[in-house]
This record gives C-alpha cells, sequence and structure tokens, in this order.
C-alpha cells in the first residue's frame, strides 16, 4: 500500500510538473508573438546616428561615442544613460569593454569593443543583433564559409535571431551594438566565461548593477 501511494505521489508531482513547464512555454510563445509592441530603437536610425558622429568626430573616437550618446538622448528622451560606466565583458572567448546605453527586456543599446583585438563565438540568442561600426572591422564567419565577410566603418552587421558566427576584430574596433528580442536570456552567455575562465566577479557585479539599474528603470515607466 505504501509503495502504491508514494507512487501516485510521484506520478502527480511529474504531472503537476509537466503542466507548469507546459504553460510557462504558451506563455512564452503568445509573448514572443507580440514582443515588437514593445521596441522603441529602430537601427537604421541608430547607424544614421552613428555615421553622423562618425563624420564629425572621426579622428576623436572619445567625442564620437559622447556626442552619440546625446544624439541618442534627444531621439530617445528618457531611454538613453549618459553617464559613462565601462566595464569588461567576457563571452565566448572574446573579450572587449561594454558601456550600457540602454537595457530592458526587450532591447540593449550599448557601445562595444576593444583597443588591442579579440575574437570568438557571436553566441546564438532569441534576439536579433545589429553591430554598427564605428572604427576599425569586425570579420565574420559562418560555419563552412571559405572567406570571412569584412565590416568596415559606417557598415551594419546583422546577426539574425537563432544564428551564430566566428567572428574577430584584428587589432582594434569600436561598435555601437543593438539587440532585439529577449534580452535577459542572452545574459548566461555574456557572464559565463567570467564566472567559469577569468573568475572575474568585478566585472559580473558591475555588469549585474547596471543592467539592473536600467532594466527595473524602464519597467518603472512601462518600457518592457
Amino acid at each position: 500500500m505504501a509503495k502504491t501511494e508514494s507512487g501516485s505521489e510521484c506520478k502527480s508531482c511529474w504531472t503537476r510538473l509537466l503542466f507548469v513547464v507546459t504553460l510557462c512555454i504558451a506563455i512564452f510563445m503568445g509573448l514572443d508573438q507580440i514582443k515588437e509592441r514593445w521596441y522603441i530603437f529602430d537601427q537604421n536610425v541608430l547607424q544614421q546616428v552613428a555615421q553622423k558622429n562618425m563624420a564629425l568626430y572621426g579622428n576623436d573616437t572619445r567625442a564620437m561615442i559622447t556626442n552619440i550618446a546625446l544624439d541618442l538622448d534627444k531621439e530617445y528622451p528618457g531611454h538613453i544613460e549618459l553617464k559613462e560606466e565601462w566595464v569588461f565583458n567576457n563571452a565566448g572567448g572574446a573579450m572587449g569593454s561594454m558601456y550600457i546605453l540602454h537595457a530592458s527586456i526587450t532591447e540593449y543599446v550599448i557601445i562595444f569593443g576593444t583597443p588591442v583585438g579579440t575574437e570568438g563565438h557571436t553566441g546564438r540568442y532569441f534576439a536579433d543583433d545589429y553591430f554598427i561600426i564605428l572604427e576599425g572591422e569586425q570579420w565574420a564567419a559562418y560555419a563552412g564559409d571559405l572567406k570571412k565577410t569584412i565590416f568596415k566603418p559606417g557598415e551594419m552587421h546583422h546577426l539574425a535571431r537563432g544564428e551564430a558566427q566566428h567572428y574577430k576584430i584584428p587589432e582594434h574596433a569600436w561598435a555601437l551594438e543593438y539587440a532585439q528580442g529577449w534580452i535577459p536570456l542572452m545574459l548566461p552567455f555574456g557572464f559565463f566565461d567570467a564566472i567559469f575562465s577569468t573568475l572575474d566577479v568585478v566585472s559580473v557585479f558591475h555588469t549585474i548593477r547596471l543592467s539592473a539599474k536600467a532594466i527595473i528603470g524602464e519597467l518603472l515607466i512601462g518600457k518592457i
């Protein structure tokens, strides 16, 4: 009798777990169909802002980044962080620095780059990623590509949702990067190297602090 009752309880637990998992998947799929309604940024506008400031401040990287942030604040008032706080980012074997201009549940905008070069795996996400080169170059290739694709200043590299590439920044590059999709699902890829390889808990802490501050701030004004 005891075995029968135990087996019945176990079966009931698995049934409840299956129901919860199925419900979560259904909710996610439903939200995934309407996530576009929460987007406020346009990758083409971001590219235009980048190109404008490249033309004005092409010989002064600091001025270019500062004025990109100011122009984006005019274009998207209340959604851009003007205080520059840089943090290391290790992901997919590559390393660079980033400045978070915007972060919410469905979008982020950052300045990302390195003055010394790097390469690695782009990651594979539930999001589209747009990488607008400000200076330097980015090289990229899909599995099976026999030649690399080179992205130069002013050009935009689109990594579609669900796809992945090998990429390299030779020598140096800076870019305005925009992602639209489910941003929290991108975070494990962004943290794994720092937690299990570099052990850079300081960078992890500041990344969480800055991201949480931005996301919570956006939620408080109704931006998901």
